[in-house]
């Protein structure tokens, strides 16, 4: 339930919406095979950059020479995959060739293109796409979408400019309203949140769950617990049924109030096997995470049991939540039992489940079982990530070998290089380093570990860093003070 308020941002522009609006189920059903079978076409056309729009062109042409017909909710389905995998620039292209064929947009194509729009090129290709629009063009669904774009990226001013003239045009929905409670949300302005619910009923647009929820999450965010729980009472009053998400919600907003049996008494009602039915493996790991937050290992092991109960294997993703749960308890067994029963049965290992048990081992001094393992996992052809580097190097550090120290870190640095990340080595990982010098004035690792650090441009970045480097260079590590260095 982390991150409700960029959840909450409600596109009317999800798939699922979209195929409604284009096509009814039977038509899906008959031309189900030939959507595929198109789509992998323009999958195999790899990234979808600008230089690709004569590729997705030249592809649809080709199918139609060879007398196959693509109907507008070929079109729409395939925009909808291209969507779900992020391939914006390919989808865009598929509406333009679209427009300059028999089938002409409609206003949801156009909301949709302006979103593809914001995603595949920044927010000015979707204003100018909008601007372009004729006025019978310009309704409340491409204003929506516009508004949405502007909510997703916190531009405030903006968002507020726009639906001011939303008001203005009588284009206000809940939709609307609740992009911009989510925005405020994000903003870190919760206090603006009541205000908007209130002006949906003195404008008579009808509250949804996404509306009370976000309102729960403001009123949790001004520390009024006791207005988080009118909510749900008014929701039931209003007949908006709370569904799983809401008490969901409800009960993250108790644990992070520390209110740990209200949230155990919400838990369990969201055990309950009518309000599980038909949800997805991410519920079961919410739930599994909201119990161990509450230090309730039976809670914990009961979700998990109703999940492997639900899905016959469950998946990597499911045992990496399992496993933190477990982590986060401190219940070794139960730790080592869950990684083993994992790598017994995984069809592809995950070096994410790994680290948890090696940061198990190493919070208990197990080095020679988290060598082991480390070993394990090397054998079996998987590469240790970032963080396995960076665990290795923590303890090494704490045991003040720094040979071993400085051989992890060396190997994490080339392999952050490799793959461009920039988080490693992490802030408490560097200061970890200096206070050793500090304390051990050891010129020569000291030496060494700024090299690699000037290797990755983090030497003046780091102001203590640079410190350490000046004070090598005039010979004075052996009196070193960290920010008190002077020459």
């Amino acid at each position: 339930m982390a991150s409700h308020a960029n959840r909450l941002i409600i596109s009317r522009l999800t798939p699922t919406t979209t195929s409604r609006c284009y096509s009814t189920p039977t038509a899906l059903t008959v031309t189900k095979g030939k959507e595929d079978s198109l789509f992998r076409k323009l999958s195999a056309l790899g990234y979808g950059g600008s230089g690709s729009d004569a590729a997705v062109a030249d592809t649809l042409d080709e199918w139609v020479k060879q007398g196959k017909s693509i109907k507008r909710f070929d079109i729409i389905s395939c925009v909808n995959h291209l969507r779900k995998f992020k391939k914006y620039h390919h989808a865009i292209q598929l509406y333009e060739w679209m427009e300059k064929g028999k089938n002409k947009m409609n206003n949801a194509d156009r909301a949709i293109r302006i979103d593809l729009l914001a995603k595949a090129n920044g927010v000015a290709s979707a204003e100018k796409y909008f601007n372009s629009l004729e006025g019978s063009a310009k309704t409340m669904k491409t204003y929506g979408a516009l508004l949405s774009t502007y909510c997703k990226e916190k531009m405030l001013d903006k968002a507020i400019e726009l639906f001011e003239k939303m008001k203005e045009l009588s284009f206000t929905s809940a939709l609307n309203y609740n992009n911009m409670m989510s925005l405020y949300l994000n903003l870190g302005q919760p206090e603006k949140v009541p205000s908007l619910v209130k002006e949906m009923e003195e404008m008579n647009i009808a509250a949804d769950k996404y509306t009370y929820n976000q309102l729960m999450n403001s009123y949790a965010s001004l520390n009024d617990v006791n207005a988080v729980e009118e909510v749900l009472e008014t929701m039931k009053t209003k007949k908006v049924i709370p569904d799983w998400f809401t008490y969901g919600n409800l009960a993250t907003i108790y644990v992070n109030a520390g209110l740990i049996d209200k949230a155990n008494d919400v838990l369990e009602k969201l055990e309950d096997e009518d309000m599980l039915n038909g949800l997805d493996r991410e519920t079961f790991h919410t739930l599994i995470t909201l119990y161990a937050r509450t230090s309730n290992l039976l809670g914990v092991n009961r979700a998990w049991v109703s999940l492997k109960l639900t899905f016959a294997k469950p998946n990597n993703v499911s045992y990496l939540i399992m496993l933190l749960a477990l982590f986060k308890l401190e219940n070794v067994d139960g730790l080592e039992k869950c990684f083993a029963e994992w790598e017994s049965g995984c069809s592809t290992y995950d070096v994410r489940l790994a680290n948890i048990i090696l940061e198990s081992y190493l919070n208990r001094n197990m080095i020679e079982e988290a060598n082991a393992l480390y070993e394990s996992v090397v054998s079996r052809g998987v590469q240790p990530n970032l963080r396995t580097l960076n665990l290795f190097t923590s303890y090494y550090l704490k045991k003040q070998q720094m040979d071993l120290a400085l051989k992890f870190f060396e190997i994490g640095v080339s392999k952050m290089s490799s793959e461009k990340s920039n988080w490693f080595p992490t802030d408490e990982t560097v200061s970890m380093f200096l206070k050793y010098f500090e304390e051990e004035k050891d010129t020569e690792s000291a030496e060494k570990f700024c090299e690699i650090m000037k290797k990755i441009g983090r030497l003046e970045s780091n102001a203590s860093v640079s410190q350490l480097q000046t004070c090598i260079a005039a010979g004075k590590v052996g009196t070193l003070k960290l920010r008190r260095c002077s020459i």
